[in-house]
């Protein structure tokens, strides 16, 4: 007696709830772009601003070079001591969380770090990283 088999319904995919997902992000995108489009038309008096800073994001740290001869170098110009300590200044004034980088030439002279870091705490700079190179590096 042979045995009754069901037979077995191959997989299939349902693309329906897909395809009614696709139309409604057409039909969201399309009245979205109607609504900016009508915003547009409205006539308004804006009011007027004489000058307004860019929005801009965080600076740049600032990278300070320091040969062994002791030159002080940010963005290829030289600084003197205090040309430098006036600049670091500045550049708190304008931006409360400016940081620096220092970059110390190893065969350098250790107190001209110390007065470029005295010059940074003289200009209340709180955010200062010394930069180092692995060994077996290359310098970049």
């Amino acid at each position: 007696m042979p045995l009754k088999t069901e037979q077995v319904e191959e997989p299939s995919l349902n693309l329906t709830p897909m395809i009614d997902i696709v139309f409604l992000l057409i039909i969201f995108f399309m009245v979205g772009t109607q609504f900016t489009e009508q915003e547009r038309l409205f006539e308004l008096n804006m009011p007027q601003v004489s000058a307004a800073p860019p929005l801009t994001s965080l600076p740049d740290d600032m990278v300070i070079n320091i040969h062994q001869d002791g030159r002080m170098i940010i963005s290829g110009v030289e600084y003197s001591l205090p040309d430098l300590e006036q600049k670091l200044k500045e550049a708190r004034l304008n931006y409360d969380d400016q940081g620096v980088v220092i970059r110390h030439d190893a065969d350098g002279i250790h107190q001209n770090l110390m007065h470029v870091l005295s010059a940074c705490h003289s200009a209340q700079i709180r955010n200062i990283s010394i930069a180092g190179q692995l060994q077996g590096e290359k310098d970049r």
